[in-house]
């Protein structure tokens, strides 16, 4: 026998998993910002 479906969690599942991933992107992309801003990189240039 099959068991009963449970919309609800599997779509907040898939949206947890797909906020995590969407936020580990954001982390590297944010750490690979920070090393080519200390190694002198050509970033955003400053407000000054």
């Amino acid at each position: 026998m099959a068991r009963k479906p449970n919309y609800n969690f599997e779509r907040q599942e898939r949206e947890r998993q797909k906020a995590a991933k969407a936020a580990e992107k954001a982390a590297d992309k944010a750490a690979a910002k920070a090393a080519k801003r200390a190694e002198g990189g050509e970033g955003e240039p400053s407000p000054e």
